[in-house]
């Protein structure tokens, strides 16, 4: 049984909610019978909200929504109509092509941040999680327990005790914490003059937030909205399927059971031995073959020194921004590209400026990104920084992304912050107390040590990307607003790409990189969330 608190409704809550969910008491659920406006907006509100989805759906959107025309459906219930409509067209169609076609939004609550990262990998999918910006972990679920992960196949191990005692006391080093820095950031951050006390409240507690998700461990729960198509989902149960971790496979799954609600048919090929069982197979034999190969190659107690948070560019071409330019002119002109490459090479500095600056234009903010020639070359970087950075740069799913296992050894950083604060002691206790219980773990457990691992530790990333998603990237992730770890990352990936690669023209385009320092980095976006709101109610 996968552990999961179950939520308690009452007999008109759930009347109501049987429309509009595939099941009332488990972690994974499909959301049907909605527009896909309110879907959407369920899903943004959820990654901000510690409540789960059902429980906002009827707290803060249902008063919205003419509910009368669905009394008498219920989603719990499986479709056989449409499995049979399904059935028919696939024989007609081809399964790819229509699996492409048919999409669901999955609510998949109570998952671990290991388990998160194995559901975010897909690349044509949706996601919106759970923010440890603006979600406290210092409250206990409707069990008592903390949010973190409670596996059969950890609290019946050797370790189980010991697991949930220094759990426990991680959770509470965070919850103690919280408040003291809240107010000690409040004596650094005076209140400013025009700002509302909820704006500067949200902006206080985001900085506090900010400063202690460290503390947190990966076996922190939390709560994940995601849409994609039946080809997608597929992907995703094929791999989960495969997953080396108990309870990615568990969820995989729960998971399936819900598709199978609402895209029965699309799914079929996961059960066909020859296709799902085969590729399934081939997933976990091929992860293991090479893990094999590795480890005989470079023992494992060889390797992981501890290492200071790093970016380094380990591959790009050095003629990529002449390739760059010669796709920029190549829609407007009749040569190929070799002819117009070689001409961009002969150009002077203006000429090529001429062009770059022509091609990307007057940008009025980040959103307005040229087009496809930057795609011409890219950048492979390899990064150490600590784990919760990684959670939100592993997010960014056009580009390529992989990692190494989860682990004490690279070492962590106490946040200025609360080392200003005097609070650097209790800080890394606690994490020493996180590597103690991972080194315990690994002894007995090895698959689920990972769990015991707090944010705050490092971890070894590689990111490879085109320049136009580096430009995305780069922008978005040093914004004014962003998590002050992954805004270093992005700033030296941006000095890099300038400084190291010298492309110069691409760097210049990127009009949007902040290199500056921030000190309450979400004031100026709950400034004009605050406006926003003001207009709307006007």
């Amino acid at each position: 049984m996968f552990p999961y608190a179950e939520e308690t409704f009452s007999e008109a809550e759930s009347e109501l909610l049987r429309r509009y969910f595939t099941n009332l008491d488990g972690p994974v659920f499909a959301l049907v019978n909605l527009p896909e406006v309110t879907k959407g907006a369920l899903f943004a509100r959820y990654s901000r909200s510690a409540k789960s989805l059902r429980r906002l759906f009827l707290d803060e959107f249902v008063g919205d929504l003419d509910t009368s025309a669905d009394a008498g459906t219920d989603a719990t219930v499986g479709i056989e109509r449409a499995e049979r409509l399904y059935e028919r067209v696939f024989l007609e169609y081809g399964d790819d092509s229509v699996a492409q076609l048919g999409g669901v939004h999955l609510a998949c609550e109570q998952a671990s941040n290991l388990l998160t990262k194995v559901l975010e990998r897909g690349r044509l999918m949706a996601y919106l999680e759970q923010s440890t910006r603006y979600i406290a972990y210092d409250n206990r679920l409707s069990t008592g327990h903390y949010r973190y992960y409670r596996g059969p196949e950890v609290l019946d191990s050797p370790l189980g005790a010991r697991y949930v005692g220094d759990m426990d006391r991680m959770f509470d080093c965070y919850g103690r914490l919280l408040p003291e820095i809240q107010t000690w950031l409040g004596r650094r951050y005076p209140h400013q003059r025009g700002d509302s006390d909820f704006v500067y409240r949200q902006s206080i507690r985001a900085k506090a937030l900010d400063a202690l998700r460290g503390l947190l461990p990966a076996a922190s729960l939390s709560n994940l909205g995601i849409y994609g198509t039946g080809q997608s989902y597929e992907m995703l149960l094929l791999r989960m399927r495969s997953d080396p971790l108990p309870e990615a496979r568990r969820y995989g799954k729960l998971m399936l059971d819900e598709l199978r609600k609402v895209i029965p048919s699309f799914l079929r090929r996961l059960d066909a031995p020859e296709r799902g069982g085969v590729w399934a197979n081939y997933l976990a034999a091929t992860r293991s073959e090479t893990e094999e190969v590795v480890e005989r190659l470079w023992p494992r107690e060889k390797a992981g020194e501890p290492a200071p948070p790093v970016v380094r560019l380990v591959d790009f071409d050095p003629d990529g921004e002449d390739k760059v330019l010669a796709a920029m002119c190549y829609p407007y002109t009749t040569l190929g590209e070799e002819e117009i490459l070689h001409r961009v090479r002969q150009l002077s500095g203006a000429d090529r400026m001429a062009i770059a600056r022509a091609y990307v234009g007057e940008r009025m903010n980040r959103r307005h990104r040229p087009g496809r020639a930057f795609e011409r070359t890219g950048y492979r970087f390899d990064v150490v920084a600590d784990y919760g950075a990684f959670r939100d740069l592993q997010r960014h799913r056009m580009l390529t992304i992989d990692w190494q296992e989860l682990a004490p050894h690279l070492g962590y950083d106490i946040p200025e912050i609360v080392m200003e604060a005097g609070r650097s002691k209790e800080f890394a206790s606690s994490l020493e107390r996180s590597a103690e219980l991972h080194a315990a773990m690994s002894e007995i457990s090895p698959a689920h040590a990972a769990y015991a691992v707090a944010l705050a530790f490092r971890t070894r990333f590689v990111m490879q990307m085109n320049a136009r998603e580096a430009m995305h990237v780069i922008e978005l992730r040093s914004g004014p607003q962003g998590h002050p770890t992954y805004r270093r990352v992005a700033q030296e990936m941006y000095r890099l790409i300038a400084n190291r690669a010298g492309h110069r023209l691409i760097a210049d385009a990127m009009s949007f990189a902040d290199l500056g320092a921030h000190d309450l980095e979400r004031l100026d976006a709950e400034r004009r969330a605050e406006e926003r709101r003001a207009r709307l109610a006007t």
